[in-house]
């Protein structure tokens, strides 16, 4: 394959698509959660995942976990749970069966936000899938995303 090869080609423009649509969609819900409830697009993300946490086997997820699922290094992820811990949203605990095992769960307050912020969060997301379908571009990815159905 040369740098000139058309697949290649149609390969990089399809990731520059599929970037774009992500960096509006995502910089759609930004201005929608801060706007209306003072949250990032990271944190709603952070608060729905722990949010979604459960007592039995396997319920609890490490920070490794949480990292992967908000797709932030474990550092960052850190950094995002306590900043929420310092705002009464989340709480961290040693895990009872691990001394070094620290779990993060979400406080009432941090759950009452997210059922605030839920709301603004998928109108946010269809007014961007909405605006993004009217470019001949991004339809096609657009409607991949619509007729996907499965939670990641």
């Amino acid at each position: 394959m040369t740098a000139t090869d058309p697949a290649l080609t149609a390969l990089a423009q399809g990731w520059c698509a599929l970037s774009l649509l992500h960096g509006r969609i995502e910089a759609h819900i930004e201005r929608a959660l801060q706007a209306g409830h003072e949250l990032s697009v990271r944190e709603y993300s952070l608060l729905d995942v722990l949010s979604r946490q459960h007592d039995g086997e396997g319920g609890h997820l490490q920070m490794k976990q949480v990292a992967d699922a908000v797709v932030l290094s474990q550092s960052a992820t850190t950094r995002l749970v306590t900043r929420l811990e310092d705002r009464g949203l989340l709480t961290r605990y040693l895990c009872p069966t691990d001394r070094r095992g620290i779990y993060t769960d979400v406080t009432d307050a941090g759950r009452t936000l997210l059922e605030k912020a839920r709301p603004t969060n998928e109108a946010a997301l269809r007014e961007a899938l909405d605006e993004a379908a009217r470019n001949p571009e991004l339809a096609p990815l657009v409607k991949a995303v619509e007729t996907l159905g499965v939670p990641a």
